[in-house]
């Protein structure tokens, strides 16, 4: 096995250390907690990921602000169908352009400062939103605002892959998704309170405690080697794990796999399996999961509750769905590094299946007086909701709940995780992007399309085509996904680089 991939001993638990003499062992399992719980680098994780916090609060701002521009009396303002739709969905063609751009800021600014950067377009768009006074600057703010989206949802997860511990890469790697949820959860739960401005003034407020701490955080050093800059990222790794640790043997690794993958991608190098198999999985796991409808969902979740005629409140059934998501979150974070990836997603694809089934079926099934008449009439015209007759219609409220759970159990958070974590180093910074790329203008043209369907063919028929995909991801997870327990990023290299399934499956505990 090369130097760069061979396994650290001081990474592994005791059960690594059983050729050493009893005393070394303790000193290394020392060592090695020291190096896990520096609190410095859960410091740098939690400032790059407010950039998460404000990306889910953005996405879902839609969701309690249609219903309050649709009776809108100033008609600049006033939203109808069509306007709802492209209000909705334009957020999606910036995030994309955000991704686009982010191939380029990545390598030339780093991750972090990309993160940083993506500040300015947010912090503008959550103003032009808060003072808008036409549907012209309302969507212009989301289309800053998920540019700013585009790029963290690009730059962060790579920049916690890279300054992560491997022993609780996982757990950290599912932090930006947890900050999305929260976001989105504080957004509904405002949305309760606040006037829809008020909203978009709230936004401004993890945008700038975000770029102020991340001027006290290191940048990667995975980044800082790859620009020649070896002091730099000798210091960030001592900052990031500690100075009584032996993060020396950790930056040789480091540098070593750099060093492997200084000259930049060439077009003839995608031809390697070991570069382009994971972009593919990386991207087809992005497609994949937009394509399941969850963007949809977030977006008109009020709504598709009022059409249901959910017995509660429909701003009240949003702020259930978006705690249950961020508990969902939780469970996978806690369990990321104990049951794994693939498992993992395999319950997330099952539980999102059945609930998409579950809501599709009831809209379909359920006598039109008691659905309201949901297949005949479109999401777009909220001005006359529809009244809650018995407590069946509470199901689809616990399809949207379990469907949200599912998701955010596994084809969330760890899709973005494993994006980080199999993308070579040399092709990390444009194949991230082109993950965004495919990932947003999959979720504009769902977006934009979702409530003309319903509108002619009834709200249970993106429902049963979102349950096709879900059956697809499980069929994906099985034939495409590897297993990144536990590994470090220059062990999952080796794995693609050697194509050998034993590589990964012998370093299992």
């Amino acid at each position: 096995m090369e130097p760069s991939v061979r396994e650290p001993l001081v990474r592994r638990s005791s059960s690594s250390y059983h050729t050493f003499p009893e005393s070394i062992r303790r000193g290394l399992d020392k060592e090695y907690l020291q190096s896990l719980n520096n609190k410095r680098l859960y410091m740098a994780v939690f400032a790059a990921v407010l950039g998460n916090f404000s990306f889910g609060f953005a996405l879902v701002y839609p969701s309690p602000v249609i219903p309050a521009l649709e009776t809108h009396p100033n008609p600049a303002l006033r939203l109808d169908r069509y306007r709802a739709s492209w209000f909705g969905s334009v957020f999606m063609l910036g995030a994309a352009a955000g991704g686009l751009s982010t191939m380029l800021l990545n390598d030339h600014l780093g991750r972090k400062l990309s993160i940083m950067f993506s500040a300015v377009p947010s912090a503008v768009g959550y103003a032009l939103m808060a003072s808008a006074q036409g549907i012209e600057m309302l969507l212009l703010g989301r289309v800053l605002t998920g540019y700013a989206g585009g790029v963290t949802s690009a730059s962060i997860p790579v920049y916690i892959s890279e300054i992560s511990h491997p022993g609780v890469r996982g757990m950290l790697g599912t932090c930006p998704q947890i900050m999305a949820v929260l976001g989105s959860l504080i957004l509904y739960v405002l949305g309760l309170l606040l006037d829809w401005r008020w909203l978009a003034v709230a936004g401004e407020v993890p945008v700038l405690t975000m770029i102020l701490l991340l001027c006290f955080m290191p940048n990667s050093p995975r980044f800082l080697l790859s620009q020649g800059k070896e002091d730099e990222a000798l210091r960030s790794l001592c900052w990031l794990r500690g100075k009584d640790t032996d993060y020396a043997q950790e930056y040789e690794q480091i540098k070593d796999s750099v060093r492997k993958q200084s000259q930049r991608i060439s077009c003839a190098e995608i031809k390697d399996p070991f570069i382009y198999k994971p972009i593919l999985i990386a991207v087809g796991m992005r497609f994949l999961q937009q394509l399941s409808g969850v963007t949809c969902v977030l977006v008109y979740l009020q709504p598709i509750f009022k059409k249901t005629a959910v017995i509660l409140k429909p701003e009240y059934d949003a702020a259930l769905v978006g705690l249950v998501r961020l508990f969902s979150v939780a469970i996978a974070a806690v369990s990321m590094d104990k049951a794994g990836r693939k498992i993992l997603l395999f319950v997330s694809a099952g539980v999102m299946l059945a609930s998409n089934l579950t809501m599709g079926l009831y809209i379909h099934l359920v006598p039109s007086s008691q659905n309201s008449t949901i297949a005949n009439r479109t999401l777009g015209s909220l001005a006359s909701p529809a009244e809650p007759t018995n407590y069946i219609t509470l199901i689809p409220l616990l399809a949207a709940m379990f469907f949200i759970m599912g998701y955010a159990m596994g084809w969330g958070p760890i899709t973005w995780l494993l994006m980080s974590e199999i993308l070579p180093l040399k092709a990390r910074g444009v194949a991230s992007g082109l993950c965004v790329v495919v990932s947003w203008l999959t979720a504009f043209a769902l977006t934009q399309l979702f409530l003309g369907v319903v509108e002619f063919f009834g709200l249970e028929v993106p429902f049963l085509f979102f349950a096709v995909i879900c059956a697809g991801n499980v069929l994906f997870t099985a034939c495409c996904v590897p297993e990144t327990k536990r590994r470090s990023l220059e062990q999952i290299e080796a794995f693609f680089r050697t194509g050998r399934k034993s590589f990964l499956r012998s370093f299992r505990r």
